[in-house]
Formats: structure tokens, C-alpha cells, sequence
């Protein structure tokens, strides 16, 4: 069951990506950004079984910063892929330090959200610490591994450098936030899984996301000028 509905999940976050830069284009894919940091600073937190093994929950959504930055780059350019990635670590910085407060708060008696919340957002620090430090050091890595395979082919080969730059950048990413997030919370078989599966299924999701990198291309080219207008206005 885990995973249909793991295939189904990348799809429709993949679609809905695409949607929103549709509608909302440059300005889009930013939000998505920070939309999606956010979300996968909260689902990383469960862990699932999936194809016999553990791995955590927010690969996907994750997995959708980088294509977003991918598209961002191709289209836009370096500097504006750069701008989504610290969007991104603002919206990341920002979630953890309100709620950070909101649990300090004494909370009603007929208050019910309070343990739930404190459950998840009590664990946040040390994981969104891990999110912070991999999240920076791999999309500045991504952003500059993108324009490094753009020059090289000429602004051929798409699938190339959307690819190339993504698993070497996620490689880093699961290395360093895995490190930190879960080294010594889980046993070390656990641990292991965790950082392997993590990998792998981003490094899937990467070739998944590919057609949908051509599609935006696409969609820019066909709907340039209402794109245009939108994200000028």
C-alpha cells in the first residue's frame, strides 16, 4: 500500500508544482520553494516502510526543491535560483523560531493541540539544525553544478544537467543531514537504512522529475508572455 501511494504522492506533488508555475510562474516556483521546505522539515520526522526497508516521509517534498531550482536556473537564470534557495532557508528559519515560541505558550484546559504539537515541533530543532546547514551547502552546490553542466553542453542536454546536478547535490544533502538529524537516534542498522533509502529514493525521484523539467521549459516557451506579465505585475 505504501507504495502506490509513494508513486501517487510524486505525481501529484510533481503536477502541482508544475500548476503553480502555470498560473503564478517565477513567483510560483518560490513559493513552492519555501511551501515545500517547510512540509518536508514535518514529514521527515515519520518514518515509513517502503519496498521492505525504512526510510522518512519528506523525500518527495524535498525532492521538489530541487527541481524547482532546476527550473529557475534554466529559465531564469543563476541569480534567481539562488534567490529561491534562500527563500527557501528563510521560510525554514522563520517556521522553526515561532514555533519554537508557540509551544512555550501555557495552553488552555480545553486545549487538545498542544502535545501533538509539541511532539512534533519539541523534535524540530535538532532536525531542522540538520535541514538548515545540508539544505545550504547542497543547493548553492546544485545551483552551481547546473551552471557548471549548462556551460559545458552548450545549453544542450537537459535531462543531463537536471540529473547530474540533483544526485550529486542530494548525495551531499542525505550525508550531511542524516548525519546530524539521526546519528545516534536511531540504531545504527536503522541508521543506515534511513541514509541509503533516502538517497535512492531521491536520487529516483530526480529521473521521475525529469519529463516535468521539459514541461516547464515548454510551458514557458508557449506561455511566455502571460508568465511575463504575472510575475511583473
Amino acid at each position: 500500500m505504501n507504495e502506490i501511494l509513494w508513486f501517487v504522492f510524486i505525481f501529484i506533488d510533481l503536477f502541482l508544482a508544475l500548476l503553480v508555475f502555470r498560473v503564478l510562474g517565477k513567483l510560483g516556483l518560490y513559493a513552492l520553494i519555501i511551501a515545500e521546505i517547510i512540509i518536508c522539515n514535518i514529514q521527515v520526522i515519520k518514518t515509513i516502510e517502503l519496498f521492505g526497508v525504512t526510510t522518512t516521509l519528506g523525500n518527495i517534498a524535498y525532492a521538489s526543491i530541487f527541481w524547482a531550482t532546476d527550473v529557475l536556473h534554466e529559465i531564469y537564470g543563476e541569480r534567481e535560483a539562488r534567490i529561491g534557495v534562500w527563500l527557501g532557508f528563510y521560510g525554514s528559519v522563520l517556521t522553526a523560531i515561532l514555533m519554537f515560541f508557540a509551544i512555550k505558550f501555557i495552553p488552555a484546559p480545553s486545549d487538545f493541540a498542544h502535545p501533538h504539537l509539541e511532539v512534533i515541533f519539541g523534535f524540530m530543532p535538532r532536525v531542522v539544525l540538520a535541514s538548515w546547514i545540508a539544505y545550504i551547502i547542497s543547493q548553492h552546490h546544485d545551483v552551481w553544478a547546473y551552471g557548471f553542466w549548462k556551460r559545458r553542453t552548450k545549453g544542450r542536454l537537459l535531462w543531463l544537467r537536471n540529473n547530474a546536478s540533483t544526485m550529486v547535490s542530494q548525495l551531499i544533502d542525505t550525508s550531511i543531514f542524516c548525519t546530524i538529524a539521526f546519528y545516534g537516534v536511531f540504531e545504527k542498522s536503522i541508521f543506515w537504512q534511513i541514509f541509503l533509502t533516502t538517497y535512492f529514493l531521491k536520487w529516483f525521484i530526480a529521473i521521475l522529475d525529469t519529463p516535468f523539467i521539459y514541461l516547464a521549459v515548454r510551458m514557458h516557451r508557449r506561455y511566455r508572455p502571460l508568465l511575463d506579465s504575472r510575475e511583473n505585475s
